[in-house]
């Protein structure tokens, strides 16, 4: 099955737009587009939903009913409980809030495992906690390749150790980890494993269930949405850690790691996301009722539209003595987040790619630490190249035209 990708940009009001429709996106690991049945939802809710909800009325019950939607549908396509699924303003602040859980629950003594591979929002909240006497043990990556080994993993593994951190896929080395093995791992070492999904799930929502990770976060507005942290955290976790909210929504295990209230419209719009997923799937399949199938088909479909455009890009950069691609040069392994590093600025390359028609990035992307570790010039940083499902081959042969010129 091919993705029909003059539907899928049907679906992106942005590609209608001149100034944006004529160019190639390439910073989407920054933030996608927001997808036509979230800007519909959100703009009901504003004009026809914003009041406080779940009172007696009905305007307030209907947007208490899509707020309850956006929980329940994404839920059933990851995998998991509908209480097991909760929303904050970001992942970053999801994962302060996480942060400060375990600095309660856990006792002197006790370990956390944090990689140099993640985006500093999922290592930099846990390696804080240094600071009240817990120890924080590092999985290194390999300096020449940015890889995750497991045996690795292994050696840091005591029964101090609590918790495991590490991403789906880094921002900038965009090698897929293997998740189900680390959480297999860390398991049989008796500990809990964070993951951050911001950089993978994009590419195709996850079977969470399935991956067995106890905490499992991405970004709505990477996956077509608003801007809003989506937080998994399986039950046999979440009831164990203290209760960071309002002491009487103790008892509700979505509620428990939302200090504050959170945006209703914007919780109410994530149903739009879920609504892309199965127009998708009812425009390339056959009707099928279980979500998560769902969601695993039209995540496979991404996926191989994605590294079918991918793997000209990382031969054509493979190909040249003036650059360094950082990550994996086979485009299954890894997700399509492209960066680059070489004599000149990666910020300087993103501007002059821009006039190509091309929208890019540079700098460290809040990835300091792996970046170090692979050995990258942080004066320069790295330009970075990202894409999902709705980019083209035009977009992408745009693009090597384009690097031919400002490289």
């Amino acid at each position: 099955m091919q993705l029909d990708l003059a539907f899928v940009r049907s679906q992106f009001p942005a590609f209608g737009v001149e100034d944006l429709g004529n160019q190639g996106f390439f910073e989407n690991a920054g933030g996608s587009y927001m997808c036509r049945p979230v800007m519909e939802r959100l703009e009901r809710f504003f004009r026809e939903r914003k009041v406080q909800p779940y009172a007696p009325y009905e305007a307030s019950e209907l947007g208490g009913e899509e707020m309850d939607e956006s929980r329940s549908r994404l839920a059933a396509m990851l995998g998991v409980g509908t209480d097991e699924l909760s929303f904050g303003p970001s992942t970053s602040q999801n994962t302060y809030v996480l942060a400060q859980a375990f600095r309660r629950w856990m006792k002197p003594g006790d370990a956390i495992v944090v990689t140099n591979q993640d985006h500093e929002a999922n290592s930099g909240p846990w390696r804080r906690l240094a600071e009240d006497g817990f120890e924080i043990r590092e999985w290194k990556i390999d300096p020449d390749t940015g890889h995750l080994d497991v045996a690795d993993l292994k050696a840091l593994l005591d029964d101090k150790v609590r918790l495991v951190c590490f991403p789906h896929c880094s921002n900038v080395v965009g090698e897929i980890n293997d998740v189900a093995a680390v959480v297999g791992v860390a398991h049989g070492a008796g500990a809990f494993v964070c993951v951050d999904g911001v950089s993978y799930a994009p590419h195709g929502l996850p079977d969470v269930g399935a991956l067995g990770a106890d905490i499992y976060l991405f970004s709505a507005y990477k996956t077509y949405g608003p801007h809003q942290g989506i937080m998994v955290i399986r039950r046999g976790l979440g009831e164990q850690l203290p209760n960071q909210a309002h002491y009487f929504n103790g008892g509700t295990l979505y509620k428990r790691f939302t200090p504050a209230g959170p945006d209703h419209a914007q919780v109410a719009g994530c149903a739009g996301i879920a609504d892309y997923i199965d127009l998708l799937h009812a425009r390339h399949f056959e009707t099928e009722t279980d979500p998560k199938v769902r969601a695993a088909r039209v995540h496979d479909l991404q996926r191989e539209a994605e590294t079918e455009l991918l793997q000209p890009l990382l031969d054509y950069i493979a190909g040249r003595n003036d650059v360094r691609l950082i990550g994996p040069r086979n485009a299954a392994g890894r997700a399509p987040t492209v960066a680059v590093a070489c004599d000149k600025r990666g910020e300087g390359l993103a501007a002059d790619l821009s006039h190509h028609g091309v929208m890019a990035g540079g700098g460290d992307f809040y990835a300091v630490r792996p970046l170090e570790a692979l050995g990258v010039d942080m004066e320069k940083g790295v330009l970075r190249l990202s894409f999902v499902h709705y980019t083209s081959t035009e977009d992408v042969d745009r693009l090597i035209r384009a690097l031919d010129h400002v490289l």
